[in-house]
């Protein structure tokens, strides 16, 4: 018995060792219905320490990349796996079905192979400016390649019934990331995002025998605010994904590894529209009190307190709970009796229910039985309306406590009456009283503001034609200026002689005197001589000694100009008694100008 047992764990053992080394080696596709002339992927993946790797005979397609290998290393409880993948990209030479073989491996001296994969090729799109008898790899990517589909819970709905819209990515090459994609919002709906189920995580769905990576960008969640049929905003942005390209590798490393088989790229995409069909809600039995409620709910009424004096209040709450359109519907309309007075509730939400908190005083003494409350909504199921008859609720109102401040009688309105002298509060202390129909329009100040106005606007218009008038002769212009002019350029000639530039100075005061006399008689400087200046002057009736001074300082300047180094003096003095001279000129030509004008 004992060697028997032996045997069986002997050969148990053994089995667990094959079944482990057939576990070692597996092969997979990434779709085994593939279109003619667009590339799949088939891999090799090897999980133990293997040798002597023997490819699949892959006569029936054309190779596009490959062999691409990649390895990873993970440590799970301590423990360390290492796999190794050896892929191709594959293209159907043409439509029917066709068998990858086994590729295999050697480990530990086993031969290690992997089980065959049947592939269905069928026709694929023809490229362009070929013909469909020709096979040819296409790296674009393809409306059934990559696509965004729009879904809906309910294609058709009633107002204010809630449905699930999503938009889900499908693609057949990797998926890597998102861009330029916004939270879509959707017209003639109130919406609201809700999380994605892929929650950042990609997954696979077989369409028609080819596998996609998926991925829910948005999930929302829509009541139809109006009836009708209504189209959905479609969604656009670019998905970044991971194709194959065509570029050949740049050295043995990326031969090696594959890095130059593969490239990311952005692929602008946009769902189509897709139209929801919004059935109005029926007219027929519909109850006064309908407030708009849609869906399968409940209704509770409940009151904080059933006995309390007059003027003292109590909460009636309503609360509304369950599944449907509880975020839309309205407060409802309460029938209290007439001594009741209430206000706008305080409203409140939770994740599936709407309370509605009324506060309530009652004015007057006595029993009162609230019964005529209810509520009303269209059920889904049995596509009616129901009503809710809510609980009768018994209030006992005490009267009054007469010494409490603020205590108020309640009259009934029917017993007011409005007359026509009524007592007012007569204010008391120091105050001002004015006409209350003292109106701006035709005042005084209205008056006086446009008298200013226009006045203010006849005086700029004659300070501006004087402006405009006194600018317009170039000649008087000139006259009145040269003194400016002459005292600017003499303080160029102070700098000179500070510096003790004699030369200069000499040039600038003769320029100076020379641009005064030429303004202030009209005469061209290049005109100008002793003779010209002597006749105007004396003309002009200025007196000798000035002329003379003028006359001896500028013969001084021009013997200084053309021989420069001759002439010494005290540049001070000279730069004073010039300053002086045009002083005594234009106080004299100034002069004689006003007698004249007198």
């Amino acid at each position: 018995m004992v060697f028997i047992r032996c045997i069986f764990f002997l050969w148990l053992s053994f089995f667990s060792f094959q079944f482990a080394f057939a576990q070692g080696v597996s092969a997979q596709v990434s779709a085994k219905r593939v279109q003619v002339g667009v590339a799949f992927e088939y891999a090799v993946v090897i999980t133990v320490n293997a040798t002597n790797f023997v490819p699949p005979n892959l006569k029936d397609f054309d190779i596009v990349s490959g062999p691409n290998q990649s390895s990873s290393v993970q440590y799970v409880n301590g423990a360390m796996s290492q796999q190794l993948s050896i892929s191709y990209g594959l293209v159907a030479k043409r439509e029917g079905k066709f068998i990858i073989g086994a590729a295999s491996i050697m480990a530990n001296g086993q031969k290690l192979e992997t089980a065959p994969i049947t592939i269905e090729a069928v026709k694929g799109a023809v490229p362009a400016g070929g013909n469909s008898n020709e096979t040819q790899y296409s790296n674009k990517v393809s409306g059934s390649d990559l696509f965004i589909r729009t879904g809906t819970s309910k294609n058709k709905c009633y107002l204010g019934e809630q449905i699930t819209i999503t938009q889900k990515v499908y693609s057949r090459m990797q998926i890597i990331g998102f861009q330029k994609f916004a939270q879509p919002t959707y017209d003639g709906f109130y919406s609201q995002a809700q999380e994605s189920t892929s929650k950042g995580q990609l997954a696979t769905e077989n369409i028609d025998g080819i596998n996609y990576y998926t991925y829910e960008l948005f999930r929302t969640v829509a009541i139809a605010n109006k009836s009708g049929k209504i189209t959905l905003s479609p969604v656009e942005g670019d998905v970044v994904v991971r194709r194959q390209g065509q570029a050949k590798p740049k050295n043995v490393f990326e031969q090696f590894f594959g890095t130059a088989a593969y490239e990311d790229i952005p692929v602008g995409v946009k769902s189509r529209a897709f139209m929801v069909d919004v059935m109005a809600l029926p007219e027929k039995n519909k109850p006064a009190n309908f407030k708009g409620a849609v869906g399968e709910l409940s209704c509770k009424l409940q009151v904080n307190r059933n006995q309390l004096k007059a003027n003292e209040a109590f909460n009636l709450r309503i609360t509304v709970s369950g599944k449907g359109n509880i975020k839309l519907i309205d407060a409802p309309e309460i029938e209290l009796p007439e001594s009741f007075e209430t206000y706008e509730p305080k409203i409140s939400e939770g994740s599936n229910s709407k309370t509605f908190d009324y506060l309530v005083i009652p004015r007057s003494e006595g029993e009162f039985v609230l019964d005529q409350l209810g509520f009303s909504y269209f059920n889904l199921i049995k596509k009616d309306y129901v009503n809710i008859p809510l609980e009768t609720i018994k209030i006992k109102v005490l009267p009054a406590d007469a010494s409490s401040q603020g205590a108020q009688i309640y009259s009934a309105q029917s017993q007011i009456k409005q007359t026509e002298n009524d007592i007012r509060y007569i204010k008391k202390g120091n105050f001002k009283l004015a006409k209350a129909d003292v109106e701006f329009f035709n005042s005084f100040k209205h008056i006086f503001l446009l008298i200013l106005i226009i006045m203010t606007l006849g005086l700029a218009l004659f300070l501006r034609r004087n402006y405009i008038k006194s600018n317009s002769n170039l000649v008087l212009v000139k006259e009145r200026k040269a003194a400016k002019v002459a005292k600017k350029q003499l303080q160029g000639a102070e700098q000179l002689m500070l510096k003790n530039q004699k030369d200069n100075f000499y040039t600038e005061v003769l320029m100076a005197l020379n641009n005064y006399v030429g303004h202030k008689l009209n005469i061209p400087v290049a005109e100008l001589s002793r003779e010209r200046i002597n006749s105007a002057l004396t003309i002009k009736k200025v007196d000798a000694g000035v002329l003379d001074k003028l006359l001896a300082t500028i013969n001084s300047c021009e013997y200084s100009k053309y021989a420069p180094g001759a002439v010494s003096g005290d540049l001070n003095a000279v730069y004073k008694d010039t300053v002086d001279l045009i002083a005594e000129l234009e106080e004299q030509l100034n002069k004689k100008t006003n007698e004249k004008v007198a």
